[in-house]
């Protein structure tokens, strides 16, 4: 099983955010980990991080501890994406705005051919103190595997 890299990102919580190395707050914890190109684009916004919202809490019965987003974003832009949903503090985000956690998990994307630069994959994960125990990578242009529905399922 792959593990959670101890690299220090941005955390941004209620609202706020806060440098913090990633193994050290998922110790003991089991979480959902999702993962979207970028913050304000159109499936992330309109679909994928909404899914996830609307359906933490059943997400959370089934003994998730938090939900996290992560995004190769700048710790300004991920606030202000999370802070434009009105439950918000139902996400916890990950800024991995210079791309550390996504290129040791190995799902860094090219997405230079839309001017995006590198970005990360779309995924979804379930992680046990910091081993992935579930790993789901979407297609180019899917969400389907990495939806909140599905991760639900797996759970």
């Amino acid at each position: 099983m792959k593990s959670i890299p101890s690299t220090i990102v941005p955390i941004i919580k209620e609202g706020e955010f806060l440098n913090c190395n990633l193994f050290d707050i998922l110790k003991n914890k089991k979480v959902v980990i999702f993962g979207v190109p970028g913050a304000f684009t159109p499936t992330c916004s309109e679909r994928h991080l909404p899914g996830f919202i609307k359906m933490a809490q059943a997400i959370k019965k089934k003994g998730i501890d938090d939900i996290l987003c992560l995004s190769v974003n700048d710790p300004f832009v991920m606030k202000s994406w999370l802070l434009s949903y009105k439950d918000y503090h139902n996400i916890i985000g990950i800024a991995d705005g210079n791309g550390e956690v996504t290129k040791s998990l190995d799902l860094m994307s090219d997405k230079s051919s839309n001017f995006m630069g590198f970005r990360c994959t779309r995924f979804a994960m379930i992680v046990e103190n910091n081993l992935i125990s579930e790993l789901l990578i979407e297609e180019p242009g899917k969400l389907d595997v990495s939806s909140a529905e599905n991760i639900l399922s797996k759970l």
